[in-house]
């Protein structure tokens, strides 16, 4: 008989902790909650080819890595960019007999199951893309085009009911803007035979190509919940935080994240002789979009995503093997990011850059802020370190605390009680500089 209570006892907790996972949408459409209402800030790792290239031993070594780093979505492709349809997975398969997506390979398939509950088991959500976008739309890449409205529904309803208990948000596209009513058809149908197995217990957005967003066709679909943008690797200085406000002002309001930033360690504009993005650039475009109101950001590193290692062909000038790579600073400092705002009621924020009355605004140096609704807190960020002044006058009664943080080394530097006023200078430490950025918090006492 006792053995029948705790027996039973134990699938009720097992019951919650799955309920205690699942994720929606905030009531004023902002950002993303547990069921409980805990909020959930995105840290995600753009790791496309994880399904494809990697055996379970080597999954479990970059998944655990993440886990420690503090991300919490691993976006991962089913059907893989890289020849995910021909080329074997580790273990000799592929997810089809053939190339047909009605003619399921159990063995490929067990394989992202394992993946899918080792991530799971450490925290994570896996942001699962159920195909790249090359198998609809072969604009480039390998392919081939294998999906039409019929047999895309049949995949969704496939892939959704394997996969509706697990923690997943759902990313449809991948890499690919539809360009006329057949893409948007496959689609659309695809994620309608996702839904028809998952209902509202799991989350949906849509992986477009570089300096789009899914906005741009989609935001008014119920099907997609939160949107997500590209801001991509074609340029130094990419002002990101722009979309994030784009997104952010629309008229029927959803959450934004930018989905694929210039990844650290990616040729500017895929060419060796343009520079290296490093991790002040992937470091930026995360406190930028943050500033301008995103439900939180994508960390990417160019070596990682395609799980480059010595014997493979290298995509764009890949360098360094991933197993190296997994520790570049810049995943480490967007594990300091979320936090930074774990920290505080990051939820309450607004972006406000129009209380930043004087500093640089041009050339990758531009100073942006973000304010409580309530006036009980700030955030500024100076990419740079410049100096710069802000309007105070609005923060909540009581005095007012300041300090300095450096998202570079994760420490705070204590600034002490500052007066109120129109127009506040800030100095942050040492010398403006690339690579030197400062995020000031202020905070009512």
């Amino acid at each position: 008989m006792y053995r029948n209570i705790f027996a039973f006892l134990f699938i009720i907790l097992l019951s919650f902790q799955v309920i205690a996972q699942r994720l929606r949408i905030s009531n004023d459409q902002r950002f993303i909650l547990y069921s409980d209402g805990k909020p959930f800030f995105w840290l995600g790792d753009t790791a496309w080819e994880l399904f494809h290239r990697l055996t379970r031993e080597e999954a479990d070594l970059y998944l655990e890595n993440r886990a420690q780093k503090g991300f919490n979505v691993i976006q991962a492709v089913v059907l893989a960019e890289l020849d995910g349809l021909q080329t074997p997975n580790a273990y000799g398969q592929t997810p089809f007999e053939g190339i047909d997506p009605t003619k399921i390979n159990e063995a490929y398939f067990e394989h992202v199951d394992y993946i899918v509950n080792k991530a799971n088991e450490l925290g994570m959500f896996v942001g699962m893309l159920p195909t790249w976008g090359d198998k609809f739309s072969r604009m480039w890449g390998v392919g081939p085009v294998v999906f039409n409205a019929n047999n895309a529904f049949e995949y969704g309803k496939f892939i959704g009911k394997r996969y509706k208990d697990k923690k997943i948000i759902w990313i449809m596209g991948g890499d690919r803007n539809p360009t006329g009513e057949g893409h948007m058809q496959i689609i659309r149908s695809m994620a309608k035979g996702i839904k028809e197995e998952v209902g509202r217990t799991q989350l949906f957005t849509y992986h477009p190509q570089g300096g789009s967003n899914s906005a741009m066709w989609f935001h008014n679909d119920d099907w997609l919940d939160l949107n997500m943008f590209q801001s991509g690797h074609g340029e130094i200085n990419n002002q990101n935080y722009r979309i994030t406000t784009h997104i952010y002002n629309l008229p029927t309001t959803k959450p934004v994240v930018d989905g694929e930033p210039c990844y650290e360690d990616h040729p500017v504009n895929w060419r060796a002789e343009n520079g290296w993005f490093d991790d002040f650039d992937s470091r930026r475009a995360g406190w930028w979009s943050m500033m301008a109101g995103a439900c939180g950001h994508t960390y990417g590193n160019h070596n990682i995503w395609q799980m480059w290692q010595p014997g493979r062909d290298p995509i764009s000038v890949s360098r360094t093997p991933w197993q190296e790579s997994i520790d570049y600073p810049g995943a480490f400092q967007a594990g300091y990011m979320k936090s930074f705002f774990e920290n505080l009621d990051w939820q309450k924020l607004v972006p406000n850059s129009e209380i930043v009355k004087s500093g640089p605004n041009t050339n990758g140096m531009e100073i942006l802020a973000s304010t409580a609704s309530d006036g009980s807190f700030l955030v500024a960020y100076s990419p740079y370190g410049a100096n710069f002044s802000l309007d105070l006058s609005d923060m909540a009664e009581g005095n007012l605390g300041a300090q300095w943080f450096n998202p570079r080394l994760n420490n705070y530097i204590l600034l002490g009680k500052i007066e109120k006023g129109e127009n506040v200078v800030f100095d942050p430490p040492s010398d403006a500089k690339r690579g030197n950025d400062w995020v000031l918090l202020i905070s009512v006492e």
